[in-house]
């Protein structure tokens, strides 16, 4: 996803054509779908907004799943012919991999009743329907520090800011962070993360925190390290914060610096069982209604701009598309990280057993 930040602040004020949501014929008992997300706070958002509106709408009865974005379990249920998910959420990285080896449907669009040109991204993945743009931010509980962190560099000041960082234990997201903090300008990150040097840089400017990361498996689990008094900030996605403030009266705080910003992706594995039930969900949950609904529980951006109106206004500033989120935005390369994600990831492994 070579996506400049022109094109993506081009999208709070350009309007895409509406999408009409055709009623569905009754459905026969038989119709059903499993559909996986990775749970937490976004699952729980994707349940009020979409999987229970559209069961109701459609009368096709939703099962619920949860993973992490294993792409192996994916590629497993595809070989040996016993897909049990009909639609999964992913990242654009994932579903960049599971549409270069054949793992994933090739998107209909004329299923769908849409213009593709009319999605935000959608151009970027043959495999996937993008649905939501959510941010990987920095977040820290603002009664346990003695100052307020301002830039990523922040996060590698240890003498300034003492205490344990929460990581995701993965080297996207935080190899572009280090650069960003050792002074490597935004728009250059994947220049220079492109070569041995600037790999060797990212590493060294991780090394000097090394020692005070905590590592966690899971963003859902790093708004609770936080709140346990674990940690003094953390990587995590802007709407599992909001939902720590919102929902528990956490006293966390974001920093809008450098936060990584990418699209929410719907993916069909090859083989699923209710393909044209999935063709419906993807209508429904692409349509502006829906969209909208969405960011009233959880603060993500839309990808179909007509449903911005329709946002509730005092959820738009909490969105990461908002006009004052997006100065020092950096979106993720899906692409880069398809390419160089293994490579990396050796890498990743190999320097946190030094």
């Amino acid at each position: 996803m070579r996506q400049s930040l022109s094109i993506v602040s081009a999208l709070a004020v350009t309007g895409l054509a509406a999408i009409v949501v055709v009623p569905a014929k009754p459905a026969f008992a038989a119709d059903q779908l499993t559909i996986t997300s990775y749970g937490g706070a976004l699952q729980m958002s994707n349940r009020k907004a979409y999987f229970e509106p559209f069961a109701k709408a459609t009368g096709i009865k939703v099962t619920e799943d949860e993973f992490n974005g294993e792409i192996a379990k994916i590629r497993a249920m595809v070989q040996s012919k016993t897909v049990s998910w009909d639609v999964v959420d992913v990242s654009p990285a994932l579903v960049t991999q599971l549409c270069a080896e054949g793992t994933a449907e090739t998107i209909d669009w004329s299923k769908l009743g849409l213009n593709r040109a009319k999605i935000s991204g959608a151009d970027k993945y043959d495999c996937g329907v993008p649905y939501v743009i959510s941010a990987q931010v920095i977040a820290y509980d603002k009664d346990k520090l003695p100052s307020v962190p301002k830039t990523i560099a922040d996060l590698f000041d240890t003498q300034k800011f003492p205490g344990k960082r929460g990581l995701l234990k993965q080297p996207w997201g935080n190899l572009e962070w280090a650069l960003i903090a050792d002074g490597v300008a935004i728009k250059d990150v994947y220049r220079v993360l492109d070569t041995p040097e600037g790999v060797d840089r990212a590493f060294r400017k991780l090394d000097t925190i090394k020692k005070d990361v905590v590592w966690f498996q899971s963003n859902a689990q790093a708004p609770q390290l936080l709140a346990d008094g674990q940690l003094v900030m953390t990587s995590t996605y802007n709407g599992r914060i909001y939902d720590a403030v919102k929902n528990s009266g956490k006293h966390f705080e974001i920093m809008w610096d450098a936060q990584q910003w990418e699209w929410g992706v719907w993916t069909i594995p090859k083989g699923s069982p209710h393909l044209d039930a999935a063709y419906k969900f993807l209508a429904f949950v692409t349509s502006p209604q829906a969209q909208s609904d969405l960011a009233h529980y959880i603060p993500y951006g839309p990808t179909n701009e007509e449903a911005i109106a329709l946002v509730d206004p005092a959820m738009l500033s909490h969105l990461p598309t908002a006009p004052d989120h997006m100065g020092n935005v950096r979106p993720r390369d899906a692409a880069f990280w398809a390419d160089k994600g293994d490579e990396l990831g050796q890498r990743f492994t190999a320097w946190l057993t030094k």
